[in-house]
């Protein structure tokens, strides 16, 4: 059961990683700078708090996963989920803190570098999902 449920807490983040790579991101960046800034800032702190549990949720039943059975692939789909968070500290949060330390009415053509390039990092970020997921399938199919 900790396996399945590590598998079905990756795909939902991996479903909400890409889907603010396909859908919210570009449409974000169709916005004037000073409005896609401002429309950032709520939707990637809701972003992460989501994201963030479900990566710590889904590496931690991966781990009971393998412990449970012993099988290895559901410890390495808990590693490639869990490597969100150092992912996300060391690459992407530089660049998070340059767009928060940035008011709104003072967005310019370097903030709108600054959001396209955080959308490229995030896409490392559905990766990491995509990944930890398939392994997690994985894993579960060879259970059965």
């Amino acid at each position: 059961m900790f396996g399945l449920l590590a598998l079905v807490t990756a795909s939902i983040f991996f479903g909400a990683a890409i889907y603010i790579n396909v859908a919210e991101q570009p449409a974000r960046l169709h916005l004037d700078d000073r409005a896609a800034l401002a429309q950032w800032v709520p939707a990637y702190r809701r972003g992460f708090e989501m994201q963030a549990s479900l990566a710590i949720i889904s590496g931690l039943l991966g781990a009971a996963a393998w412990w449970w059975t012993g099988n290895p692939l559901w410890g390495l789909g808990a590693a490639v989920i869990i490597l969100n968070w150092p992912y996300t500290l060391l690459i992407i949060m530089p660049v998070n803190n340059r767009l928060e330390a940035t008011a709104p009415d003072q967005a310019n053509e370097e903030t709108r570098g600054l959001l396209a390039r955080w959308g490229r990092l995030h896409a490392g970020r559905s990766a990491l999902g995509a990944i930890a997921a398939a392994i997690y399938l994985i894993a579960a199919a060879r259970g059965i």
